[in-house]
């Protein structure tokens, strides 16, 4: 009996230990490469307005794969966590860069065809 109490003393703390390590985050690593894959469908590499967005996602998945692989899971999650935000940032920086192109060629595209039916008179 005298030899369990110190076995349980040195062993409890252990099986907390254990208990309280986070698994990898294959998931959100998962999630992350998607919306970088994402990203780079839409031309986030092409604007300045998405790239350092891209970039910092990137950056960011890289150092979640090193954490993981020094088993340093709950710094990965954070960094994956950042990482996915990052991304869908590029990918929205992106989209509106193109919708805002796409503005300004209609709005173009509407003034030039409103001139030319003044010019035919169609339009007083």
């Amino acid at each position: 009996m005298k030899m369990l109490l110190p076995i349980l003393a040195i062993a409890t703390p252990l099986l907390f230990a254990c208990a309280s390590s986070m698994p990898p985050s294959t998931q959100r690593l998962a999630d992350a490469q998607a919306a970088e894959r994402g990203a780079k469908e839409v031309g986030a590499n092409s604007q300045p307005e998405s790239q350092l967005s891209l970039r910092l996602a990137q950056e960011q998945i890289a150092q979640a794969e090193k954490a993981m692989s020094d088993e340093e899971n709950e710094r990965a999650d954070g960094l994956l966590m950042r990482a996915r935000a990052d991304a869908e940032l590029a990918i929205a920086q992106a989209r509106e860069k193109a919708a805002t192109t796409e503005l300004a060629r209609a709005t173009e595209a509407a003034a030039a065809q409103k001139s030319t039916n003044v010019g035919q008179g169609a339009i007083k």
